[in-house]
């Protein structure tokens, strides 16, 4: 079984700089994921999907048997340049 913690963490490892959620809904292996990352930016839905997928692709089809997944491209900090 795997655990909310080490999806979030594997995203974040893969995205860094993400603001990263997961919850597991109808059992502890289908996990619901919303993703908001800048280097989204420039890319398709598909593409970020992919992206937080490859992250993941060793648990997929195993100890995770579904994953919801929402994509946002982050804002830039103006203020910090």
């Amino acid at each position: 079984m795997i655990s909310i913690d080490e999806v979030k963490q594997r995203i974040e490892s893969a995205l860094p700089g993400a603001h990263v959620e997961v919850r597991t809904f109808s059992g502890n292996d289908h996990f619901e994921a919303v993703v908001v990352a800048p280097q989204f930016a420039g890319k398709s839905l598909v593409q970020q999907h992919q992206m937080v997928y490859a992250s993941l692709k060793d648990l997929i089809g195993g100890a995770m048997h579904a994953l919801a997944l929402k994509t946002v491209v982050a804002e830039r900090d103006d203020e910090s340049t």
